[in-house]
């Protein structure tokens, strides 16, 4: 029993040694042929012609498309700043513009019922008298 796994655990270490040596003569292979200049030829990019426009026609058209996202998301940060603006101007607006419809329909129902009395543009002014310490608007 003992002899069977031994020479089962040899067989497998044979096939892994095969296996390292093949892959680092293989990566051996393809860098002396890279140092050589040897891989990068004039028949390289005449068989890969095709392929290479095709990435360089990708990736110019991925950053194309990177710079567009960028810009468009710049002007929605912009155009989001102007709609908060906006929100708040009409905002102010309706308020001034309550204000007004209310003091219009207080100035006619005014005139209306004969009551003589005036939108006073200036504040009221307190006068205190010392001797009865007593306060009067006017």
């Amino acid at each position: 029993m003992g002899t069977s796994s031994k020479k089962k655990g040899t067989v497998k270490e044979r096939k892994k040694n095969k296996f390292t040596s093949s892959v680092s003569n293989t990566v051996k292979h393809n860098t002396d042929t890279l140092r050589s200049g040897r891989a990068i030829s004039l028949e390289f990019f005449q068989r890969n012609a095709w392929l290479i426009i095709a990435i360089i026609t990708v990736l110019i058209g991925v950053m194309g498309l990177r710079y567009r996202t960028k810009t468009r998301m710049s002007e929605i940060k912009q155009l989001n700043k102007e709609l908060q603006r906006a929100e708040s101007d009409k905002l102010h607006e309706k308020a001034w513009y309550m204000t007004l419809i209310r003091e219009t329909e207080l100035t006619r129902l005014t005139t209306e019922k004969h009551l003589g009395l005036c939108y006073q543009e200036e504040p009221p002014i307190e006068i205190e008298c010392e001797a009865l310490n007593v306060t009067h608007h006017q």
